[in-house]
């Protein structure tokens, strides 16, 4: 992490600082900050234009700065732009690589600047790509699972509480829980995107520049909502914002942690309703007939690192004073890995979900028996007999080894018409649901994309 003359490249007059302190100081930070690269570049780009708009630039030097950004921008994207080991972080190599190309200007870049405030426009831009790509892939699964329940909308199987056999339910019903599980975590998004949604530069390392700054210009040409209002408020929400966006993707975590563990149960050859695929399985090294819920069992045990990495976030930032703190360093690896984590449960589950089978049989030969005791106290109730007293005679009749009577599965389902039940799915309302969601998310992904292609200068989205 040193330059020819043996010391670390910094933005900071550091230059006597010990080794081995910088080392630890900078620790992972360059590996993580790779992520930012494209974001720090197109931050940079608006902050330009608000240098331009406050008059700190001239026309020829926001021009020769936006050029070379753009350049930058191209040489991110083409891997020619790099953190190298000299560099003590994101910002020090695109300055670097800037001042080289445009020296006497790129080092004016830093105007009214703090890296507090750049990383923070940093991470807002990389989250709002981010966020929107985890809300379609939380949609494309629970389209799955969507058409899951309306291929095995005629099967039954029992419902479990207590993990014991409860009354009848199907695997329409199981899917349905969990699509609309998703959509819901789906649809707090908005809320956390007004959070998201505001620009924190022109706060530089907290309370703002002595500088005729124009924020709202900053903000609108990063295609925020609005800057952050208050100056202070940007470093006191550091770790706040990680935090929410962990807890979004933990919501999403618990869906899919409760859907894997339900996947092994059923799929167990004690219950056998659902068929996981050979090709989604494993094999034994020893027991040559055994086939392993790997993906299964991996998926819920990445839904519990989530809550871990949601877990570090909260103890970093808490009990801290105001203004920025080196612990906010420690943000990024939970952050990323949570979000990586989130990103590679929903795809492999949206891959797995269509190839689950259903045991049509084992299925229905389950719902013999006590499962239907309900059913025969509701029946009784609607011939006039009181609740509790139906209740007695069923719960007498069992103990007694009397055998329940065994409706047809026309019969079951007909007897469930209310909202959401198994004669009443709902799938249209599901499926709305579904092209509301992906509406607002399109709307703010042409948002954000029209944004950053103006500032890249291209024709085409770049989000």
């Amino acid at each position: 992490m040193r330059n020819g003359a043996g010391r670390t490249r910094t933005l900071w007059a550091g230059t006597d600082s010990d080794r081995r302190m910088l080392a630890y100081t900078i620790g992972d930070d360059p590996v993580w900050d790779a992520r930012l690269l494209r974001w720090d570049v197109l931050g940079s780009l608006g902050h330009v234009e608000g240098l331009r708009a406050a008059r700190l630039l001239s026309n020829r030097e926001r021009a020769r700065l936006r050029s070379g950004l753009r350049q930058a921008l191209r040489s991110v994207e083409a891997g020619r732009l790099r953190i190298g080991r000299e560099h003590e972080d994101v910002h020090t190599a695109v300055e670097d690589w800037l001042t080289r190309r445009l020296p006497g200007l790129g080092e004016r870049l830093h105007t009214g600047r703090s890296r507090n405030d750049q990383v923070a426009c940093d991470l807002r831009l990389y989250l709002k790509d981010t966020l929107l790509a985890l809300h379609g892939s939380a949609l494309d699964l629970a389209g799955e699972l969507v058409r899951f329940a309306a291929h095995h909308r005629a099967v039954l199987w029992p419902g479990y509480t207590h993990q014991r056999r409860a009354m009848p339910s199907s695997p329409a019903l199981w899917a349905l829980a969990f699509a609309e599980g998703l959509l819901d975590t789906a649809d707090s998004l908005p809320a956390l995107w007004a959070t998201l949604d505001r620009s924190p530069l022109g706060s530089a390392a907290g309370y703002g520049a002595p500088l005729p700054l124009r924020r709202e210009t900053v903000a609108r040409a990063l295609g925020f909502a609005a800057p952050e209002h208050v100056v202070t408020a940007v470093q006191n929400g550091r770790g706040k914002l990680e935090a929410a966006v962990l807890f979004w993707c933990t919501q999403l975590g618990h869906e899919l942690g409760k859907l894997a563990q339900d996947g092994i149960m059923l799929s167990a050859d004690e219950f056998g309703f659902l068929i996981i695929p050979k090709e989604l399985s494993t094999g034994s090294s020893i027991m040559p007939h055994k086939r392993n819920p790997d993906l299964f069992e991996l998926t819920r045990a990445r839904a519990a690192a989530l809550d871990g990495d949601l877990a570090a976030v909260l103890h970093l930032k808490s009990k801290l004073s105001s203004g920025y703190h080196r612990d906010f360093q420690l943000l990024k690896e939970p952050l990323f890995r949570g979000l990586d984590r989130t990103a590679q449960m929903l795809g492999m589950m949206a891959q797995a979900v269509p190839r689950l089978e259903v045991d049509r049989l084992r299925a229905r030969a389950a719902m013999a028996g006590d499962t239907l005791a309900t059913d025969e106290v509701m029946r009784r109730v609607e011939r006039g007999r009181a609740f509790r007293l139906a209740y007695r005679e069923v719960a007498a009749d069992l103990a007694a080894g009397i055998r329940l009577a065994e409706p047809s599965l026309a019969e079951l389902v007909a007897r469930r018409r209310a909202t959401g039940s198994l004669g009443n799915l709902g799938l249209p309302v599901v499926r709305s649901r579904m092209r509301r969601a992906r509406g607002w998310a399109a709307r703010e992904r042409r948002r954000f994309a029209a944004a950053m292609t103006r500032l890249a200068g291209r024709k085409q989205g770049l989000a």
